[in-house]
């Protein structure tokens, strides 16, 4: 049997935010489902990379940099993905899986356009989390990019979406994100949630994000680990219980768990992935369309793009 290398350019190493294990944990999955007997190595995104990842990457059969806000217009001045013109001497032939872009911005710029070229792959199809970042790719001159939704969201088939509870759970898990505060809304978010539910717990997925909830006010709410094991186990027990947050991948994370969630959105994440696959998403400012939510039937009509996501697959499939 051959054995494949693969490499992943990994968004959960060097992170304060525990939303990018939830993406990782997505990836991993996909990836071993693709090439189940084949050598994994990763190397950070979030860091400066050396020689042994030049090395990795140059032995890898496939490279794969997946998940979250990697791509922008500006590599130049503001990069989320470590590289510049100096690693593109060394690094080829890169894959996107679910990659999106980081905020709204003007189109790339001539810097991001050449290094992006070098870069990644020419000719295997590269899959972006949204139909945002598919119009800023192919602004920068790629064709062969589809938009596959992020990898998190690949499983939320309509059957499995069927067996997701459709009314108000008793007790709610929320989230706040702490580099985007805003103090008034978040405590008439913290007030609705009291208002409307017995119990109300607090998952920090943020390393900033427990201080930030002590700052608005913790009384009465009962505050999770700060780990993805905590918040999963409490998604798994018999709890009767609802998502409502402003952290994106805490909300698909509920999900995945076939939990009701509600996602605040805070940025051009939530609301690109509403506007593509109608993830249940509402505005953050938008309070009485937030308790209309909670107090309704629920049916998140989920519409992941099985045949985009099936297509990026079949071309690693001999």
């Amino acid at each position: 049997m051959i054995v494949s290398k693969i490499l992943v350019f990994d968004t959960s190493v060097a992170t304060e935010n525990l939303g990018d294990l939830i993406i990782l944990d997505a990836v991993r999955s996909h990836l071993r489902g693709l090439f189940p007997g084949s050598y994994f190595s990763n190397t950070s995104t979030h860091e400066v990379i050396g020689r042994l990842s030049y090395r990795l990457n140059r032995i890898a059969d496939y490279s794969f940099v997946a998940g979250t806000n990697l791509l922008c217009s500006n590599m130049d001045s503001y990069n989320q993905w470590k590289i510049n013109l100096f690693d593109a001497l060394f690094i080829r032939n890169i894959i996107l899986m679910g990659v999106g872009w980081w905020q709204y911005q003007k189109d790339p710029n001539f810097y991001t356009q050449f290094l992006y070229k070098i870069v990644l792959h020419k000719k295997i199809l590269h899959s972006v989390r949204d139909g945002y970042a598919l119009n800023k790719l192919r602004a920068a001159g790629f064709q062969n990019v589809i938009n596959t939704g992020c990898p998190t969201t690949w499983d939320l088939t309509p059957g499995f979406c069927s067996g997701m509870p459709r009314t108000k759970a008793e007790d709610v898990v929320f989230t706040l994100t702490d580099y985007n505060r805003n103090n008034e809304l978040d405590k008439k978010l913290i007030a609705t949630l009291r208002r409307h539910y017995l119990k109300v717990y607090y998952w920090p997925q943020g390393a900033g994000d427990l201080e930030y909830l002590g700052s608005l006010g913790s009384e009465g709410i009962k505050s999770l680990n700060p780990s993805l094991e905590a918040y999963d186990q409490l998604l798994a027990s018999s709890n009767s219980l609802d998502y409502v947050g402003t952290r994106l991948h805490a909300g698909i994370r509920a999900l995945q768990h076939k939990r009701r969630s509600i996602i605040l959105a805070v940025d051009n994440r939530a609301t690109e992935m509403h506007k593509d696959i109608n993830l249940p998403v509402v505005q953050r400012t938008d309070v009485t369309k937030l308790v209309r939510m909670i107090k309704g039937a629920w049916d998140p009509e989920i519409r992941i793009n099985e045949e985009a996501i099936l297509s990026w697959k079949a071309q690693f499939i001999s």
